[in-house]
């Protein structure tokens, strides 16, 4: 259904694709990114969990440089610094080999917790397995190509969801925040773009939303 896009959005897609070449010189530029997550342990992050009782240890842990998340109870993982914007963030995702995959996201500029269930305001780069890439707003708003097509409640459909790899294989997602503007790719394709972002400044946050989930290589680079 997705494979085929309308002009608009292939237009919305170049122009997104021009951003990102200077988000990639950006890049370039930059000696060393910010490493969020240091493949030792939780540091620079702390948890939050629907159940109160439960403590961030015993969902999220680190294995062989890998951090692992159980998925159960619902809640996230999130930066103690809580000023981030305009960034290119970088990560690896995968479901483990022999799992049916499940429900993850990627939260950005994350502010008022709790604003819908345990979630924050914020803006979720979902990772939902086979839909990686749609975008749902949480507490916010923003601005979509043919919106009348790819929005529903407050889900923005990605373009494609034929980008991921095989359960058990690593993902490489990249989140591209810049003014207003949100950009997505998965595995090197251009998935999604948003505008008019009601939020651009805040932490970034890992769910736990029922599935195991693996993440690795979280690093973020800061836009000139």
């Amino acid at each position: 259904m997705k494979t085929t896009m309308h002009r608009r959005e292939l237009l919305a897609c170049a122009a997104a694709t021009a951003a990102w070449g200077v988000v990639a010189q950006a890049r370039a530029e930059e000696k060393e990114p910010i490493t969020l997550f240091n493949g030792r342990d939780l540091e620079g992050w702390t948890g939050v969990l629907a159940d109160e009782n439960v403590k961030a240890a015993d969902v999220w842990s680190v294995l062989d440089g890998v951090l692992v998340c159980k998925g159960k109870p619902s809640g996230y993982l999130k930066t103690e610094r809580e000023d981030f914007h305009d960034y290119m963030l970088s990560l690896e995702w995968r479901f483990p080999a022999g799992s049916k995959g499940g429900n993850s996201g990627v939260l950005v500029h994350a502010t008022t917790p709790r604003t819908l269930g345990i979630w924050p305001k914020s803006m979720e780069a979902q990772l939902n397995h086979g839909h990686a890439g749609d975008i749902w707003v949480i507490g916010t708003t923003c601005k979509i190509d043919n919106a009348a097509e790819r929005v529903k409640d407050r889900r923005h459909f990605n373009l494609t969801d034929d980008s991921e790899k095989p359960i058990g294989e690593w993902n490489k997602y990249e989140i591209h925040c810049s003014a207003d503007n949100l950009t997505i790719m998965v595995n090197g394709v251009l998935v999604n773009h948003v505008s008019a972002c009601s939020v651009t400044k805040g932490a970034i946050a890992l769910q736990s939303e029922g599935a195991e989930i693996h993440f690795r290589n979280i690093r973020l680079w800061p836009l000139k």
